[in-house]
């Protein structure tokens, strides 16, 4: 059935992109929103709005029952979870099913499958795609960590089996680093996930992170090509690009025909990726995890290829085929995408939700401005502190570059800190420029003072 009424179960930028492309298809729009965010750009723009809970995420977006009562009660037939929040939560998927709704992503038994890190890369290996080198399974106390370490070999890296943001990680390079290591991470993993099952794998050094974009019907897929997301902190991607243009034109074909393949095993249905590590000196590429939901770096791949992934994800989960074969999908171009956050850069990115008094958005061909802000709005310190993403789009990356800063400096946001100075650094520093970085980057650029230094001399 086609998607009539689609409710909201979201907030922020993401929810202001769902209100906007569910518009463009003539789909009525109910956002959902805390006692905090009763200002929020979002209840503004969509066609009707109902609180779910006080501000705390605990008693509103992440309450199942709250939203599913709220969606029922508005006449909802559908349910868009966003990004973040419970929107690769296998439980509120299979709610959301159970109520008679559609649920805007993939099916729970998907998003509990590739959720599951060991059993996404089950899926992975039968479906013919390379993974990092590593146990088969989840393992469980020293000795089993240590076994597999012997046999992949040092340095290895330590994962919760279940969930991601880079909780329950740690580095081994040696024996001893790893029965120290291991219990920090099962415990750490048991807090942030109620599991502390760990897997464990080969650390690939100074990799490239990339990652592709898919789309799927249920019973076929298409990728719309890649992005490079290598500039980390604390394994948080800052910085976003479309294509990577680290990659040779095998190279890119192969890693991108290998997340169809993935995406079909599985009997994809939404919008996903699947994020890869990729070692430059050797040319390979490794699969580590697929994300099944739509990501904050979607805007970049929309402009590379001119495709609407939201849209196009509401579409299919309300049960049309995909619009689209993969020989209609071209890219052109080169995109870049920077977060801003209401936070400190200066301040070791201490977050400051201020008041904004003065809005100026940055325009012009090949820019976009995704944000939920306002002049007067007050940011609520409850939530992330993203509160916008700067997307520009030319025909050269040196020209992208070139218009983010542009964008950048045209940018005003008055009455709270942010990471727009973080981004003009990197945009003028001559390693981002020549394209000379990977995930581990950016920690030490920022611990040499370079952020620092460029903001004094501004």
């Amino acid at each position: 059935m086609a998607i009539e009424r689609l409710f909201i179960a979201n907030r922020g930028e993401i929810a202001v992109r769902i209100v906007r492309a569910a518009k463009s298809l003539g789909i009525h729009t109910i956002q959902a929103h805390s006692e905090a965010d009763v200002e929020m750009l979002s209840v503004k723009l969509a066609d009707e709005a109902v609180c779910i809970g006080p501000a705390p995420s605990k008693d509103s977006y992440l309450n199942i029952q709250a939203i599913l009562d709220a969606a029922k009660a508005t006449g909802a037939d559908a349910i868009h979870p966003g990004y973040g929040f419970l929107s690769e939560n296998a439980g509120f998927a299979r709610a959301v099913e159970e109520a008679g709704l559609i649920f805007v992503g993939p099916s729970a038994d998907t998003i509990e499958r590739m959720g599951d890190k060991v059993a996404a890369r089950q899926a992975a290996l039968a479906a013919g795609v390379p993974v990092v080198p590593g146990s088969d399974g989840r393992v469980d106390g020293v000795e089993a960590t240590l076994a597999v370490a012997e046999q992949v070999g040092f340095p290895v890296m330590i994962k919760a089996a279940a969930g991601g943001g880079g909780r329950g990680i740690r580095i081994a390079n040696t024996a001893g680093e790893l029965a120290a290591l291991a219990p920090q991470a099962k415990a750490e993993a048991e807090a942030a996930f109620g599991d502390g099952s760990l897997y464990v794998e080969r650390a690939i050094v100074a990799p490239r992170h990339i990652e592709v974009q898919i789309l799927g019907d249920g019973d076929r897929a298409v990728h719309c090509f890649e992005r490079e997301c290598s500039l980390q902190r604390r394994r948080q991607k800052v910085w976003e690009e479309a294509g990577a243009d680290c990659l040779d034109a095998p190279t890119r074909d192969a890693l991108c025909a290998s997340a169809v393949a993935l995406a079909e095993a599985v009997g994809y249905r939404g919008a996903g990726t699947l994020e890869y590590l990729y070692d430059e000196s050797t040319k390979e590429f490794f699969f580590i995890e697929m994300n099944t939901r739509i990501q904050v770096e979607h805007p970049v791949t929309e402009m590379l290829t001119g495709i609407d992934l939201v849209a196009e994800m509401i579409r299919v989960c309300g049960g049309a085929p995909l619009s689209m074969t993969q020989e209609q999908i071209l890219r052109s171009g080169h995109a870049i995408e920077v977060r801003i956050c209401a936070e400190d850069p200066f301040n070791n990115f201490m977050p400051w939700p201020g008041r904004i008094k003065t809005l100026v958005e940055p325009t012009g061909p090949g820019v976009r401005f995704d944000h939920f802000l306002s002049e007067g709005y007050q940011i609520p310190p409850f939530y992330d502190s993203l509160v916008g993403k700067v997307i520009v789009h030319a025909e050269t990356r040196d020209a992208a570059i070139d218009k983010l800063t542009t964008a950048l400096t045209e940018m005003v946001i008055d009455g709270t800190k942010h990471t727009g100075p973080l981004h003009l650094a990197l945009a003028a520093d001559p390693e981002v420029r020549a394209g000379r970085f990977h995930t581990q980057w950016l920690e030490p650029w920022l611990d040499a003072g370079a952020l620092s230094a460029k903001g004094d001399a501004a």
